[in-house]
């Protein structure tokens, strides 16, 4: 294991997400503050759009206008030139729980993860769909029986999806078709299924990985939050583990890859993912380290 140096990026939230790289600067989410947040030159983190009912995944169009995706309310929301926040697609039929990440491919399509199902209420595991917003704003499922979808990249080619599964054990990837729908889903990585299982704690007792967060790099490896070992993992299509990041006693929950040269590891850190505990608390900060290949595809 490559002993690094872990610096602190900015600290004092609640519970962070989607760490992206874009227009030379860092952007992520921070749940229970309900803002988007860039990284200034000077280190500090200026909040750049409100999110009412709670942000997630973040990408932007091709015409640079910024999507972020709504949770509570499950809606993929706009920004427009003048910093207004509009509809870009409501979801809702389309998901059976709190919509999440989310992936903004270059040709502007978006896919877009759930919950599935009431996770912070104690509902019984349900597998769910991944949805696909067009530029236009129009939607469609094409792909299900996913177990909570999160992390997800599109491969530099614009061919390839691949997709975290949280509690399935696994990621997944797809084929991407020209009409932007998705081909049959294959394994990524697998560590062993996990069937009908409804109890999460006994599908989490069952899992090597909970994988959440995902990056690609230039050789084709992916990192991943794993969230059950506080660490980010980084690894090669078939399951064997390259590299990982240890950050005990703090969890991992996000990563993205970044910086200058493409190459700095950024991981959104916090004591763990209960609701009630991140709200009121403001222990979630953005860690940075520097890892050997850069990155490559979207986000």
């Amino acid at each position: 294991m490559t002993k690094r140096d872990i610096k602190v990026v900015t600290d004092g939230l609640t519970y962070l997400e989607g760490p992206r790289w874009h227009q030379g600067a860092l952007w992520f989410v921070d749940f229970y503050t309900y803002g988007v947040y860039r990284v200034n030159p000077d280190g500090s983190a200026e909040k750049v759009a409100h999110v009412e009912q709670q942000p997630s995944g973040l990408g932007w169009l091709p015409d640079g206008r910024m999507l972020v995706v709504s949770m509570k309310d499950r809606k993929v929301l706009r920004q427009e030139k003048d910093g207004s926040l509009v509809v870009h697609a409501d979801i809702w039929d389309q998901c059976a729980g709190h919509a999440n990440d989310m992936v903004v491919a270059p040709s502007g399509n978006a896919y877009v993860g759930n919950f599935g199902y009431d996770l912070m209420g104690g509902a019984p595991h349900k597998n769910t769909t991944l949805v696909l917003v067009r530029p236009d704003g129009s939607s469609q499922v094409v792909a299900d029986g996913l177990a909570f979808p999160n992390g997800m990249v599109v491969t530099p080619d614009q061919k390839r999806l691949i997709v975290n599964e949280l509690f399935g054990n696994r990621i997944s990837q797809f084929d991407i078709k020209a009409d932007g729908t998705l081909g049959p889903r294959r394994d990524f990585a697998n560590y062993g299924e996990l069937g009908d299982e409804g109890d999460v704690g006994k599908r989490i007792e069952r899992a090597t990985i909970l994988p959440d967060g995902l990056a690609l790099d230039a050789e084709g490896a992916v990192w991943f939050a794993d969230t059950i070992h506080q660490r980010a993992v980084r690894m090669a299509e078939g399951g064997k583990i390259l590299d990982e990041v240890h950050t005990a006693p703090d969890g991992i929950f996000a990563v993205g890859l970044g910086g200058a040269d493409g190459k700095t590891l950024f991981m959104c850190a916090a004591p763990d993912w209960d609701e009630a505990k991140r709200t009121v608390a403001r222990e979630g900060r953005m860690l940075a380290t520097t890892v050997a290949v850069g990155h490559a595809g979207t986000p």
